[in-house]
């Protein structure tokens, strides 16, 4: 008895990660979409005067108190992001003293790309999104998320390996631990921020960063032969148990000849 063959064709989708030299993914900030922009430019800082250093350190200690971050790790991401200047826009359109993006922001409600340039706006919403990924991951992971993305994070499992994003984690983190008298290299760090940091972090050269390049699907086709009566195959009618058998069974496929 020659068994009926069932031919099934599964699409796949292949992911080819290529060198940053070719293409890079900022997840954290991403490229906006120019018609998101006026113009399609980057945002246009204000006119209009930058208040004291002394000044914006006290606002982000005031906020960093008012919402129960710690103001050593604000004051890290601040200095990281934007050295203090209110008026600092990123190549990919992160805003203001937390570099902020439009996109989060209106995660929390701030709907307006110059909103973001007063620095009370923007150190309200900097440290809220940080207070959501400090309760989510944790000290370390949470700034590498704030860097590179919360799914830059999960892809790593846990650990950003972009040099882009070492570096900035490194900064970070080494400046909030040693305000805490804390070596950044010591067991006590790792405790603390529940990240391993080392000096090669510092060193990471180049963005590091890979994108997915999408090809076309290629064709897997399978030869089975069902192992059951026509009317066993029927999902709904298939009995299961320790004597069920299985409905399809593999056969490996014969390769022609190239002649």
């Amino acid at each position: 008895m020659r068994w009926p063959l069932t031919r099934l064709i599964l699409l796949t989708t292949t992911l080819i990660a290529l060198p940053a030299a070719e293409a890079e993914v900022a997840e954290a900030k991403p490229v906006p979409d120019p018609g998101s922009l006026t113009n399609g430019a980057l945002p246009t800082p204000p006119d209009t005067p930058v208040p004291s250093r002394k000044a914006l350190k006290a606002l982000v200690e005031r906020i960093a108190n008012q919402y129960g971050v710690e103001i050593d790790l604000v004051d890290a991401v601040v200095l990281a992001e934007s050295a203090y200047d209110p008026h600092a826009v990123s190549h990919a359109g992160a805003v203001g003293l937390m570099q902020v993006m439009p996109e989060t922001a209106a995660d929390y409600g701030v709907d307006s790309v110059e909103a973001l340039f007063d620095p009370q706006t923007n150190v309200r919403t900097g440290v809220r999104h940080l207070k959501r990924l400090l309760g989510q991951f944790g000290i370390g992971k949470a700034i590498m998320a704030y860097n590179a993305g919360e799914g830059a994070l999960s892809r790593h499992n846990g650990f950003v390996t972009y040099p882009e994003t070492q570096r900035y984690t490194h900064r970070v983190l080494t400046n909030y631990l040693r305000r805490k008298g804390i070596e950044p290299y010591s067991e006590k760090a790792r405790a603390l921020v529940g990240v391993t940091l080392t000096p090669a972090m510092a060193r990471a050269s180049g963005t590091g960063r890979t994108t997915g390049r999408r090809i076309l699907p290629s064709r897997l086709f399978l030869r089975t032969r069902p192992t059951l009566s026509d009317r066993a195959l029927d999902p709904g009618l298939h009995s299961v148990g320790p004597k069920s058998k299985p409905m399809f069974e593999l056969r490996r496929p014969q390769l022609r000849s190239a002649n």
